[in-house]
């Protein structure tokens, strides 16, 4: 994934990006969009050793970016159901007077929050690695 973009500042091996909403933004639903205005700021690596005012090509990796959505959209709807299924199968005989389906419900809705846990966990750590991270790959202007 590439996106063009003016370095804004430069801090030591990082820097930030100010990049504009392209096409790739269109299929987002106008009120449910969290960037305001026409700009986003991106924290990038700074490999082109670029400096303010310069235009950028900025690069994620295409398996950093499925990486993260497997992550955040997948993980939690496989929690959901295997919960369900492990709730349904184990909790009406630890939680007496509570019917199967109330069981599986119980059942994916904590795996499915426990999910989360594990999500923020994971992304907390993910932003850490430089293989995850944008890289400022060449100076354009």
């Amino acid at each position: 994934m590439e996106e063009i973009g003016i370095v804004k500042s430069v801090d030591g091996v990082k820097a930030k990006v100010v990049i504009r909403k392209s096409s790739a933004c269109d299929h987002c639903v106008k009120d449910e969009c969290d960037m305001e205005g026409n700009n986003f700021e991106v924290e990038a690596i700074n490999a082109a050793n670029a400096s303010v005012g310069q235009t950028v090509k900025i690069v994620m990796k295409a398996q950093t970016y499925i990486k993260g959505a497997l992550l955040l959209y997948v993980l939690p709807i496989f929690a959901l159901f295997v919960g369900a299924i492990f709730g349904k199968m184990f909790l009406p005989d630890a939680i007496k007077g509570i019917g199967p389906e109330a069981a599986a419900v119980i059942g994916g809705f904590i795996l499915m929050a426990l999910s989360f846990l594990l999500i923020k966990i994971a992304s907390s750590r993910m932003e850490k690695k430089t293989e995850y991270q944008s890289v400022i790959e060449e100076i354009i202007q």
